[in-house]
């Protein structure tokens, strides 16, 4: 891989869903649902992280293994 993990589109729209999926959260609506909270931001987070250790191994298959994880 020559490119770093935030240069890929897709790393950078979930980078956004992230961001949308946590404002959504922090609002009145969730205010007692602290279990679901965790798990979401927790879920979403684990997206961008696969995204960015499968674009550390330079070798295709890897990354591609860990964007299927993160799919």
């Amino acid at each position: 891989m020559t490119k770093s993990f935030e240069e890929f589109e897709v790393c950078k729209k979930y980078i956004l869903l992230t961001k949308l999926v946590f404002e959504l959260l922090n609002s009145k609506n969730f205010d007692t649902e602290f279990g679901f909270k965790d798990q979401i931001k927790r879920a979403v987070v684990s997206i961008t992280n696969n995204i960015a250790e499968g674009s550390e191994y330079n070798n295709n298959r890897q990354f591609i293994r860990f964007l299927k994880y993160a799919k």
